[in-house]
């Protein structure tokens, strides 16, 4: 009886929690295909177009509404989540393993890593702007930004990589050893490819986190203008279709970064079963 009553109400539970999340890209998507040049947001559509997606790569005729400053921009965001991506990844896997040996600070040590995604991002980027300007280093996004990035996101692959090393059987690096294979090949051999679904989950956190940064990015940016700070500045000014038409293709390049992932995910878990098949029937 209790199982009746409970399944509709979860339902209607799991509905609403879905339209929150994507109601507002459906509606982010409605509004990106009204009729342009001119105007501000409109509802209900009065006529349909593809004018503010030509207009984002500049295939429309000219308007009042200039276009979005995301050439520039977006190659900062990208290269700077990508430097995030990778520096922040490999702290995380070297942490991670330092962490399968017990030694004296271990858990001050921990708290330490972890304290980077705890604190305000206002707080971090303040603090990085007020130093930066007291000992008289220039603020750039490749610089300070880029260490307040690694920062916020070095924590989350460190966790992520605990947590698969912690599930992890360190028998196999133990058999490795026993046979004369040196430590750094068994860890490229053995060790990184069972851990590797973990390593994308690492690498997708820090550079999706880095990428959307908002606040930390911009006290320690400096001059140059990160895409999140890009469209704030254009928000302040006035809203505009091209907007929401820019919105619904991040959001897709999103969803591609995750079904990539998906696939990576897929062909590593195909090779670790052929490769546990195989042990067993040798």
């Amino acid at each position: 009886m209790e199982s009746k009553v409970l399944k509709p109400i979860l339902a209607v539970y799991v509905g609403l929690f879905l339209l929150f999340l994507y109601g507002p890209f459906l509606v982010l998507g409605i509004l990106s295909f009204q009729q342009g040049p001119e105007g501000g947001p409109q509802f209900p559509i009065t006529e349909w177009s593809t004018f503010w997606y030509k207009h984002l790569f500049g295939l429309a005729p000219p308007s009042r509404v200039s276009p979005l400053p995301i050439g520039e921009a977006l190659f900062r965001s990208m290269t700077l989540a990508g430097m995030t991506m990778i520096t922040s990844t490999v702290l995380g896997v070297m942490s991670a393993q330092a962490f399968r040996k017990n030694f004296r600070g271990k858990s001050v040590i921990f708290y330490l890593i972890v304290l980077g995604m705890i604190v305000p991002g206002v707080l971090v980027g303040l603090g990085t702007a007020l130093v930066a300007t007291t000992t008289g280093i220039d603020r750039h996004w490749w610089s300070t930004a880029f260490a307040t990035h690694v920062v916020y996101t070095f924590p989350f692959a460190f966790l992520v990589m605990l947590a698969i090393f912690n599930r992890f059987d360190s028998s196999v690096e133990e058999a490795s050893w026993s046979l004369g294979v040196s430590p750094l090949k068994t860890f490229r051999k053995v060790t990184f490819p069972l851990i590797f679904p973990g390593v994308l989950s690492a690498m997708l956190f820090a550079f999706t986190l880095s990428y959307d940064e908002f606040s930390r990015t911009l006290f320690s940016s400096g001059r140059d203008q990160t895409l999140p700070l890009a469209i704030y500045g254009t928000f302040t000014v006035e809203i505009h279709p091209n907007v929401f038409a820019f919105g619904v293709l991040t959001t897709i390049f999103s969803f591609s970064l995750l079904a990539v992932y998906a696939i990576l995910m897929t062909l590593s878990v195909r090779r670790a079963k052929r490769v546990a098949i195989q042990e067993a029937i040798a």
